[in-house]
């Protein structure tokens, strides 16, 4: 067997610690599939006199984690800083410059510079590898990467947020609301303090930008993803959801068109037949569409100290064994500039919720704004009547484009009987 390779963790948080026991405890196994051993020899955290429940007794300690990236004894830089600038870029770019491999969990600083750190280490010769930055312990950047490679891809999308998929899903089960909800969350540990990120998608669309990337060999281009979140979601929305036949879900939804790609990010209601719909709770599910391997479906634990780490092990194995691959499938020089088609142009189904006075000619009028944007109405709910009081109608509309229903409801909007905010919510029947 080789000499050890040496390996440097950045940040000793969950995910850094769960990949320090994963290298301390499967110490034969890893040897074995990596046919030589893997030695954790330097570590850098912010805090080193917290207990972590590891013993770092017999590696280095830096301080400084762009130090350690640039002059420890060490063949792996592991990143599990976090965030898209700082010192989590720079861990990695002086990592690169070293002539060291980078092992990253960083979905932020992937989605922002992936392109160009993609370009620097090939540049050094090393490699960029960030299994764990989407999916948790899913496998789906190998899956877009190498098992697919013979396929031209054509869509992702999925459930990219456990924390989002689980908010939905207490909310379906218990009827509760959605800041109820988000409390218990963060109370479980599912949710930041400042839930920001993943309520209003922002974690989904970055995780969707990498995915876009490695399934239509294109630079990474998170600027043009639409986002929207769910913090407008309600009970009412999820319950009449499944009085269609539907359960609402935050998905990331990337499409190659004859025009350029389009990637989304919103809550959508898909059909409770649907595969994505049997993702519950805290899991992820991403699926894909090849032109040979058909429709596949991922899914499992995309968070946690285990399943990220073990990613993020899966990961040096590779390197250890010399499996080298382009960052994002090709090439950095040969990912193509692909143009970003518009949210306006995207066609398909609608949910609309809004709040009536129950005035006679009412739905006559919302009818007839519909007709004049080419919208036709699939169906109606509407079963409480009150003189005094705004009352709930929900709507389904057909396929339509987003700029007709935009200025459907714009004009609805302005009805003296239809009282403001009213509710949208994309169907995806696929």
């Amino acid at each position: 067997m080789t000499e050890p390779m040496k390996i440097a963790i950045a940040g000793l948080g969950t995910v850094g610690t769960g990949a320090f026991r994963i290298l301390s405890e499967n110490v034969e196994l890893l040897a074995q599939r990596s046919q030589r051993r893997l030695e954790v020899a330097a570590v850098s955290a912010l805090d080193r006199s917290r207990n972590r429940g590891i013993n770092l007794n017999t590696v280095n300690w830096y301080d400084d984690a762009v130090e350690m990236a640039a002059s420890a004894d060490c063949d792996i830089v592991l990143e599990l800083i976090g965030g898209s600038e700082g010192v989590a870029k720079q861990v990695c770019e002086s990592a690169i410059a070293a002539g060291r491999h980078v092992v990253t969990a960083n979905k932020a600083l992937i989605a922002l510079h992936g392109t160009d750190l993609a370009q620097a280490s090939e540049k050094a010769g090393v490699s960029l590898a960030y299994e764990a930055a989407v999916g948790g312990g899913i496998p789906v950047i190998k899956a877009l990467r190498e098992g697919f490679s013979g396929n031209r891809i054509t869509k992702v999308q999925g459930i990219l947020n456990g924390t989002c998929n689980y908010i939905l899903s207490a909310m379906r089960e218990s009827g509760r609301a959605f800041d109820d909800v988000l409390t218990e969350a963060q109370k479980l540990g599912y949710a930041e303090a400042d839930p920001s990120f993943d309520v209003d998608g922002v974690d989904t669309a970055h995780k969707l930008a990498i995915l876009a990337s490695l399934a239509f060999g294109c630079e990474v281009n998170f600027d043009d993803v639409y986002v929207e979140g769910i913090r407008s979601v309600s009970a009412d929305d999820i319950a009449y959801a499944s009085e269609l036949g539907y359960k609402i879900k935050l998905l990331g939804i990337a499409e190659y068109l004859e025009d350029g790609i389009r990637q989304r990010v919103h809550p959508a209601m898909v059909p409770l037949h649907a595969p994505i719909a049997s993702i519950e709770g805290v899991l992820n599910g991403i699926s894909t569409e090849g032109d040979f391997i058909g429709s596949t479906m991922l899914q499992g634990a995309g968070a946690g100290a285990g399943p990220t780490a073990s990613a993020v092990v899966s990961d040096i194995v590779d390197i250890a064994c010399g499996r080298m691959t382009p960052v994002f499938g090709i090439l950095s020089s040969a990912l193509k500039k692909l143009p970003s088609v518009p949210m306006e142009s995207h066609s398909g189904s609608f949910f609309v919720r809004m709040m009536v006075y129950d005035r006679p000619g009412v739905l006559a009028d919302i009818a007839t704004m519909l007709r004049d944007h080419e919208i036709s109405i699939e169906g109606v709910i509407q079963r409480t009547r009150s003189e005094t009081e705004a009352v709930p109608v929900v709507l389904t509309v057909h396929e339509t484009s987003e700029q007709s229903m935009a200025a459907a409801m714009s004009k609805i909007a302005a009805l003296d009987s239809v009282q403001a905010p009213f509710q949208l919510i994309r169907i995806e029947r696929t």
